[in-house]
């Protein structure tokens, strides 16, 4: 009986280490050419085929899932949230046996939608991790039937993983209302254009009203974008159109939220003595600023695995009912840039 070749084998064979055959395999790391060619040429002569290619063939799946970043939202990888997100995700899909494959518009000269590159590229599920909801190409993508996931946006047909927006908004309003005993607050919203900050924005309309607290149409202004100096902006703007400065602003996400805190330092106002300043998402630079940042906690490991579990499960059985809509549950985190 023929032993089972496996890269121990081979490598043993060639005299050469496992991983140096692994890396010739999976085309990864360096390994001289010469070496390169000897491996894939023995390999060539006495049929090895990889377990994950053998898989492949078998299933005829390539175990591969595309990444999208929407070009038109104007976030990229470093943003510190979603590429935080991202992270985990690929931690848990890779040790299920995937690998990663970033879809983009344009490659090159080449120029395809979405769902042509995912189906150029043989995709299993696509894992949106931002999008624009004025990106027609995600609308074509989701249809498509390919497996879809995001922890972003909410299309009809495509499952999303998001932590609740309505819950972290209102648990913080209440400890406005209840500890922090103020009743005027403002809000800087993100681009209304993403899904998340238009929950939050709705939350905090309803929720200002239910608590009764004071806030009126000057008292919320929008960034132009997901970033630091769009918060250095906002709060400006925000300030300058209210009779009356507020007691505490809350900024629908942490990076916004930084660049307020700079804002308001520049107008020489402090904080929390002259304004108290509450984020959302519990980014990793926000206990580090100074002052450090109150602000609600998106457990972002249980986002991105929470996407993964999901994805690899409409992948492999695609015809088992899952909830459409996965809502993580968040948590305030009290800092220095609110007092009571």
């Amino acid at each position: 009986m023929t032993k089972k070749r496996t890269i121990y084998t081979i490598a043993d064979e060639l005299n050469l280490a496992p991983g140096t055959i692994s890396k010739v395999i999976n085309k990864t790391g360096n390994v001289s050419d010469l070496t390169r060619e000897r491996v894939l040429a023995y390999i060539k002569e006495v049929g090895y085929v990889p377990a994950s290619s053998a898989r492949m063939l078998k299933s005829k799946r390539t175990y591969t899932v595309g990444i999208v970043f929407t070009e038109e939202s104007d976030v990229g990888l470093e943003h510190s949230f979603f590429s935080s997100i991202l992270q985990h995700f690929k931690t848990y899909v890779e040790k299920e046996g995937y690998e990663l494959s970033f879809i983009v518009k344009k490659l090159g000269k080449h120029e395809l939608s979405y769902y042509e590159w995912c189906i150029n590229k043989r995709v299993d599920g696509v894992y949106l991790v931002v999008g624009n909801y004025t990106d027609q190409g995600l609308y074509e993508l989701v249809k498509s039937g390919i497996p879809c996931v995001s922890t972003d946006m909410l299309l009809p047909g495509m499952h999303t993983v998001i932590s609740d927006n309505d819950q972290g908004i209102r648990i913080t309003l209440e400890y406005i209302k209840n500890h922090l005993k103020k009743q005027r607050v403002s809000m800087i919203s993100g681009p209304i254009s993403s899904k998340a900050f238009n929950e939050r924005l709705v939350a905090y309309q309803n929720y200002v009203s239910k608590l009764s607290l004071t806030s009126d149409l000057n008292s919320v202004v929008f960034a132009e974008s997901f970033g630091f100096t769009s918060g250095y902006n906002a709060v400006k703007k925000l300030l300058s159109q209210m009779n009356e400065k507020p007691e505490v602003i809350l900024v629908a996400s942490d990076d916004i939220a930084l660049g307020a805190l700079k804002g308001l330092r520049d107008m020489d106002l402090n904080v929390p003595e002259d304004i108290q300043v509450i984020g959302f998402d519990d980014i990793a630079f926000a206990k580090h600023f100074t002052p450090s940042l109150t602000t609600i906690a998106q457990d972002r490991k249980l986002l991105g695995e929470t996407a993964a579990k999901l994805l690899i499960q409409l992948m492999e059985n695609p015809d088992q009912e899952v909830d459409e809509v996965v809502k993580l549950p968040v948590e305030l985190i009290i800092r220095d840039s609110t007092k009571v």
